[in-house]
């Protein structure tokens, strides 16, 4: 009896409950991923769960995986329904007790209008970075307070030093961004994702070719025909497809509109490899406004 019962207590120990301080930080997409690490450093380790040129409407994670998430000392996600894909394994990890954090609640969302969520949250923030900025300190906040042992002396001079290039950033797209004519401030993507972008720097939204904020929703023949005539009135030059995603409905869109329409690919809402031209959110953001300024600013 005695033996059974050291045996069962060796078990025991050797099992790990959920956020018990053995799993780092775990964060489900690959932009929050990256202001993580930034503000991390060496400081905590980090598990990023959303593959490079994913979407984040629809990956999916394994099993060791979401076993992971339940060991994490601390979950970072976006919320707002974004990754549909994983929620689930971000629900059950946060019954059994990890602490999480959904950045895209605590960063003032807007919400969309006119497309099929008309009045729900949208979490497509980061194309913001004023957002951003009080998105790393939140996630800066967090990794302090639910990290045993983590030097937050070191964390927080991280998120200082990234913030001011996140600043900077901001200023940088408002010079760009003034090449482009307020009447020419117009964009159609391929689904809802620019909803912030546009009201920090002045844009009007004419319309997506999926009237969605998710991928996973799909256009009817109305839907392109109306998105057509609008364009066609508007006289908007380009459709910004998501680079990770086939721009195929965007070219039935353009051929529709009757008119000279090029689409132009945008990083809107997954970083790509190294050397795939946006592998950290800086060079994403720096991308976009470069392809947004060619596709609008130029007769």
């Amino acid at each position: 009896m005695r033996a059974a019962a050291a045996a069962l207590l060796l078990v025991l120990a050797g099992c790990s409950a959920a956020g018990d301080g053995n799993g780092g930080v775990v964060v489900t997409t690959n932009i929050l991923g990256d202001l993580t690490r930034a503000v991390a450093g060496d400081a905590v380790p980090v598990t990023v769960l959303m593959r490079p040129n994913a979407d984040p409407h629809s990956f999916a994670i394994s099993a060791q995986e979401a076993a992971r998430l339940e060991r994490a000392d601390l979950i970072i996600h976006n919320g707002l329904g974004l990754e549909e894909g994983v929620a689930r394994n971000v629900g059950a990890a946060v019954d059994a007790g990890v602490p999480a954090v959904a950045v895209g609640e605590q960063v003032d969302p807007i919400r969309y209008r006119g497309a099929e969520q008309d009045g729900e949250p949208d979490p497509h923030f980061w194309t913001d970075p004023r957002r951003v900025h009080t998105a790393v300190e939140v996630i800066t906040d967090r990794l302090v307070e639910h990290v045993d042992g983590v030097d937050e002396a070191a964390v927080r001079a991280n998120a200082a030093a990234y913030l001011e290039r996140v600043d900077e950033l901001g200023r940088w797209m408002t010079e760009r961004f003034a090449a482009i004519p307020a009447e020419r401030r117009k964009l159609v993507t391929n689904h809802h994702v620019f909803g912030y972008l546009a009201e920090r720097y002045d844009f009007e939204v004419v319309g997506a070719v999926v009237p969605s904020g998710t991928t996973l929703a799909s256009p009817s023949a109305s839907d392109l025909s109306d998105l057509a005539s609008t364009i066609r009135a508007a006289g908007v030059g380009a459709i910004f497809a998501d680079s990770s995603q086939p721009d195929r409905l965007a070219r039935v869109l353009a051929d529709q509109a009757g008119v000279h329409v090029r689409v132009l690919p945008l990083f809107s809402e997954s970083l790509s490899e190294p050397g795939g031209g946006a592998p950290t959110y800086l060079d994403m953001m720096r991308a976009n406004t470069n392809t947004i300024v060619d596709g609008l600013g130029r007769n």
